[in-house]
């Protein structure tokens, strides 16, 4: 029997009679803990948050909360019944009240408990929101919107919080406090949630776990560490971008060839055959610079990361290959000059398909 704090098994998600995501499988083990959904637009990352919340109904699997069935084929809670509060992408705060009356309409959903996680003061000065609380939603920013809307979820109380984007609208330069103040607000009140956003980055922050929806599937859930160094399928590879597949053969147990880079050693996460022709990953940090190297690749392209360059080199075969390099390194390559790579070349997790 399981004792996962939410279940889902083997859930088709739909909506208006049409099938977003199919059969579908994943849990959030411990009270407290944090869950991401990535994946691309229109791929039914917010159906599956409207159907945990359930604005829309199952005809296959099952959700279950806290040891409890919300949703099956014979079973549908209803959502004021759940314990679980949703907030949306779009703004979806009422026209006629003000910040403040938006925001202390959670706190009414929650007067009933009698220990209440998070007071009023705190979550205004969590979200830096205080300022805007006797405005009304049309004389606020989109991105204070989306934070007025979170603030009022967090208010709720409810056993599993579900957030669509919710930092989408929010300035650059502010998004990463703010996803450092909720990561900690989340983890100090064990506030259950579910995340959903664009953001790789964002996702590997606050996400104990993070799941791939792509294709009308659930490609991969995982830690963030795994999904990104152990993608497990081309597909998640193409959607994170955060590397090239090249051709090469595996010529033993732990080396592999290519034409362009030579041979390459490390341990592989899934053995292959001697004689095998795969595709390999190679993500920005595999290969290193080094100047001296008498592999000597053309530099196509330069993108200053502020902390980092990522250096496109071309090789012979005219494979475009990204490379990373800290932004303090003493020789900055410019376009069409040549960039050479450390050899031997060793790749602690070789990743191939």
């Amino acid at each position: 029997m399981s004792n996962n704090f939410l279940e889902v098994k083997n859930v088709d998600f739909t909506i208006g009679g049409k099938t977003k995501v199919k059969n579908v499988s994943f849990s959030i083990e411990n009270e407290g803990d944090t869950i991401c959904l990535l994946g691309p637009s229109g791929i039914g990352k917010t159906t599956i948050l409207r159907t945990i919340a359930g604005l829309e109904k199952i005809q296959k699997g099952l959700i279950k909360l806290n040891g409890k069935v919300l949703s099956s084929k014979e079973i549908n809670v209803e959502p004021e019944d759940r314990k679980i509060s949703l907030a949306f992408q779009e703004n979806s705060l009422f026209p006629h009240y003000t910040v403040e009356k938006n925001i202390l309409l959670g706190e009414e959903r929650n007067k009933k408990q009698k220990n209440k996680k998070l007071s009023f003061k705190e979550i205004i000065n969590l979200l830096d929101i205080s300022n805007i609380l006797k405005q009304y939603p049309h004389e606020i920013s989109a991105g204070e919107a989306q934070r007025v809307s979170l603030a009022r979820s967090l208010l709720t109380g409810a056993d599993l919080l579900l957030l669509d984007e919710p930092l989408s609208n929010v300035d650059q330069s502010f998004k990463e406090e703010i996803q450092v103040r909720l990561k900690k607000i989340l983890k100090k009140l064990k506030i259950t949630t579910i995340i959903v956003t664009h953001d790789s980055y964002e996702a590997f922050y606050l996400g104990s776990k993070c799941g791939i929806i792509l294709n009308q599937k659930l490609k991969q859930f995982d830690d963030p560490y795994k999904v990104y160094h152990f993608p497990n399928s081309i597909e998640v590879v193409n959607f994170l971008n955060r590397g090239i597949l090249i051709p090469a053969k595996v010529t033993s147990p732990k080396s592999l060839d290519n034409e362009d880079l030579g041979t390459i050693t490390g341990n592989f996460i899934k053995p292959f055959p001697i004689g095998s022709n795969v595709k390999l990953l190679i993500q920005p940090e595999d290969l290193q610079h080094d100047d001296k190297s008498n592999l000597q690749l053309e530099v196509v392209d330069r993108k200053f990361r502020g902390t980092s360059f990522i250096y496109t080199l071309k090789t012979p075969s005219n494979t475009l290959i990204p490379v990373f390099v800290h932004s303090h390194h003493i020789h900055q390559h410019e376009v069409d000059e040549k960039f050479g790579i450390k050899r031997p070349i060793h790749i602690d997790h070789i990743v191939c398909f």
